[in-house]
C-alpha cells in the first residue's frame, strides 16, 4: 500500500549550480575548526547499529543515498562543519538513556527508551527533509506518532506548548565544551511545538533511519522529525519533554529572531534574510557542481495535511 504521508517529488528540476549561503556566516569558521582540532584525538569506536522490526512503508520518492544522510549532518555539538558529526559523536553513549517528562500532564517523570518503545510499534515514514539552508534530503525514517506518545502522560487543557532539550553533556560534545566549536550556541538545544502541532499524525519520535538504530551524527537514540518545518525544528538526542502553558523560548529563535522563527515552516515565497529559500540543492543528486534543484514547496510538500493548523496566523509571524 502507497504510504499516504510521503507525496512524490515533483518534477521541476534545473541544473544549474546557484551560489550557496548557509547559517556559517554566523559563524567564526576559523576558530571553530581550530578549537575542534586542539581536542583530544582519542575516540571509541564506532557506534554500533542495530537492524529494527517494523513496519515498512512504500513510496515514490527517491531516496538520499544513505552514506549521505549519515556524513552531512547539523548538529553543532559535535562541530559546525557538515562532517564533524559523523567524525566527533561516536563516542555518544546512547545507553543507558531515559526522557524526563514534566509540566503540565497528569503523568510525569523519567522514563527508560526502553520502554517508551514498548508502547508503541515501530513504522516507516519517508519524509522530505528540508534545512533552512537551502538543501533536501529525502530519509526513511522508522519511529512512532509522537501523539501517540504524549496522549500516554495525559496533558491537561493548560498544555498549549512542548518543549524539547537535548542531551547536554559537554565531557561527551565538544561543541558544548567549547563555544566557539559549538557554533556560539548556548546549550542546551531547546525546540518547541504548538500542542496541535506535537499531535498532528505526520510528527514523528524516530529511534532510526534505513532499517538500523540512528547513527549518534543524526540524533540517536531518539530525535524528533517535523517533516514541514525547517530541519533545525526536528531536535536530535531529546532527553527532556516538557508540557508548557507558554510559548518558549527556543535556541535558534534565540540566536536569531530576525532570521529564524519559532513556527519555522518551509516557505519558498518568504527569503531567509541572507538567501532565498524558492528552491533547494537536492543532496545526492550529484557533484558538488552539478546538484540538482527543485522548487521548493510550500509546508515542504505537506500543505495539504498540515495547512489547517495554522488558518488565521499570519504568515510573517511563523515563518
Amino acid at each position: 500500500m502507497m504510504n499516504k504521508l510521503a507525496p512524490s517529488l515533483p518534477e521541476s528540476l534545473v541544473t544549474d549550480e546557484a551560489l550557496y549561503l548557509n547559517r556559517r556566516q554566523l559563524i567564526k569558521g576559523a576558530t571553530a575548526i581550530s578549537a575542534l582540532s586542539l581536542m583530544p584525538a582519542k575516540r571509541a569506536a564506532a557506534a554500533q547499529r542495530q537492524p529494527l522490526n517494523y513496519q515498512r512503508a512504500e513510496s515514490n520518492l527517491d531516496l538520499t543515498p544513505e552514506k549521505k544522510v549519515t556524513t552531512y549532518n547539523n548538529f553543532y555539538e559535535f562541530g559546525t562543519d557538515k562532517a564533524d558529526p559523523a567524525k566527533h559523536a561516536q563516542a555518544l553513549k546512547t545507553k543507558p538513556w531515559q526522557v524526563a517528562i514534566s509540566g503540565e500532564a497528569e503523568i510525569t517523570g523519567s522514563f527508560n527508551l526502553e520502554d517508551i518503545l514498548k508502547w508503541n510499534p515501530l513504522e516507516e515514514r519517508i519524509y522530505r527533509l528540508r534545512c533552512v539552508e537551502a538543501w533536501s534530503m529525502v530519509i526513511p525514517w522508522i519511529g512512532f506518532s509522537l501523539g501517540d506518545m504524549l496522549k500516554r502522560f495525559k496533558p491537561t487543557s493548560k498544555a498549549k506548548y512542548v518543549v524539547f532539550k537535548t542531551l547536554h553533556d559537554p565531557a561527551q560534545m565538544p561543541g558544548q565544551r567549547n563555544r566557539w566549536a559549538g557554533g556560539g550556541i548556548n546549550y542546551p538545544y531547546v525546540e518547541g511545538l504548538t500542542i496541535a502541532e506535537a499531535m498532528h499524525p505526520l510528527t514523528l519520535m524516530a529511534v532510526g533511519l534505513y532499517g538500523k538504530t540512528l547513527p549518534p551524527q543524526n540524533g540517536a537514540p531518539i530525535r524528533l522529525v517535523v517533516p514541514w518545518k525547517y530541519g533545525f525544528k526536528s531536535i536530535k538526542s531529546i532527553v527532556s519533554i516538557h508540557f508548557s502553558e507558554r510559548r518558549p523560548r527556543t535556541t535558534w529563535h534565540d540566536l536569531a529572531p530576525n532570521e529564524y522563527g519559532f513556527f519555522a515552516n518551509v516557505n519558498p515565497s518568504v527569503a531567509h534574510p541572507r538567501w532565498s529559500q524558492a528552491s533547494e540543492r537536492i543532496i545526492g543528486s550529484g557533484g558538488i557542481f552539478s546538484q540538482k534543484r527543485r522548487d521548493t514547496e510550500l509546508y515542504n510538500g505537506y500543505g495539504e495535511q498540515v495547512a489547517s493548523l495554522y488558518s488565521g496566523i499570519k504568515e510573517n509571524h511563523f515563518f
